[in-house]
């Protein structure tokens, strides 16, 4: 995807790297409802990001003997943090390819640098370290992605569908997923109870 390329952008012109958007109680589309997504690339192009709050049904074990990492024995003997990992929904394109969102303790070649504490890396090599205990330090999985068209996700924005906020990687790698959403919501002074129709924060 040409928007993991491009990075030249990142932090000028009011792109939303490295941000969270969190749906709206009004979102429309089911597949994003109480959703909180983080950018990972946006430029005039479009933009792509994960559903960091969606657990899939596969365990993490499981989708290594799937992707033929590990054998079945192998999987078993996994220490609890390989073990316990949660795979999430990242959103409804792509499913079947697999993204890491990480700390920037750990980086390959192939790694996009998001923000200075967050990278991304779509390659087999960081689930292996992961397994063996030799991965990032902070690290979230997730399989499929939600992407853009230009000018799309702007649209959505001004039409109240999404608000946004920054990003943390306190926030980002919280494992309480079913609360991710409403702490997304307080970190910009939002209570859901109180929540109108007002616009997106940028």
């Amino acid at each position: 995807m040409d928007l993991l390329r491009d990075k030249s952008t990142n932090g000028r012109g009011g792109f939303l790297d490295d941000q969270f958007l969190i749906a709206m109680p009004g979102m429309k589309d089911d597949r994003f409802a109480r959703a909180v997504i983080y950018v990972c690339a946006h430029s005039d192009e479009g933009a792509m990001g994960l559903i960091v709050n969606q657990a899939q049904q596969m365990l993490f074990p499981d989708l290594l003997v799937q992707l033929g990492i590990l054998d079945e024995q192998e999987a078993i003997r996994l220490p609890p943090p390989a073990r316990d990992f949660v795979v999430r929904n990242g959103g409804p394109v792509d499913r079947s390819r697999g993204f890491v969102l990480h700390s920037g303790d750990y980086r390959v070649e192939s790694s996009l640098v998001v923000s200075n504490d967050i990278c991304l890396t779509a390659t087999v090599d960081i689930l292996r370290a992961i397994s063996s205990g030799n991965g990032p330090r902070q690290a979230l999985m997730a399989l499929g992605y939600a992407g853009w068209a230009a000018g799309q996700l702007e649209n959505e924005i001004a039409e109240n569908g999404w608000l946004t906020c920054p990003a943390t990687p306190e926030l980002l790698f919280d494992a309480d997923i079913d609360h991710q959403y409403d702490k997304a919501l307080a970190s910009i002074g939002i209570d859901l109870a109180h929540l109108s129709g007002t616009a997106g924060h940028a």
